[in-house]
């Protein structure tokens, strides 16, 4: 209980520096990772039957390789509008004045790329931070779903050499 009452009461502090950073990060984290693992989850059995479709029409090699492709890109376009949901954010904050500013620094952010010269409002730099981690969580989510559709597809190229 008294670790609940500290939390709270730090919450509730003004002179805490970054609580607004948190308190806007978490949500657009739960946000861009449920829309990532819907996307993902959504397609990813399309994917899978389009792919042992191929199989059976007798060209797994190019129903594999059509499928990780097509679901790379998918997953590109998420990562993208992921993207584009913290730059709406930093614009409706006041973090960032300009759209394509807000872009370029959410996919620098997101992907830890980081290598132009654009900064947050003083006051919201913790929230880029944030955003990178939320990165790191997006790109862990593509990489498994990807290592998902290569473990559920290629026992059928190896079956056909």
């Amino acid at each position: 209980m008294e670790i609940a009452q500290t939390a709270l009461t730090f919450l509730g502090e003004q002179d805490v520096p970054w609580t607004s950073d948190w308190l806007w990060g978490c949500p657009l984290i739960v946000v861009t990772v449920t829309l990532h693992t819907l996307g993902l989850a959504y397609t990813s059995r399309r994917a899978i039957l389009i792919g042992k479709k191929m199989e059976q029409n007798g060209s797994p090699r190019v129903g594999f390789a059509s499928v990780i492709s097509a679901m790379t890109l998918l997953a590109t376009v998420l990562h993208g509008i992921e993207a584009a949901i913290w730059g709406i954010a930093y614009l409706a904050l006041g973090a960032l004045s300009k759209v394509p500013s807000a872009m370029l620094y959410s996919l620098s952010a997101m992907t830890t790329y980081g290598h132009h010269s654009l900064y947050l409002e003083q006051r919201w730099h913790l929230l880029g931070a944030i955003e990178a981690l939320n990165g790191w969580l997006l790109f862990g989510l593509s990489t498994a779903f990807l290592f998902l559709l290569i473990q559920e597809l290629s026992p059928s190229l190896r079956s056909h050499q």
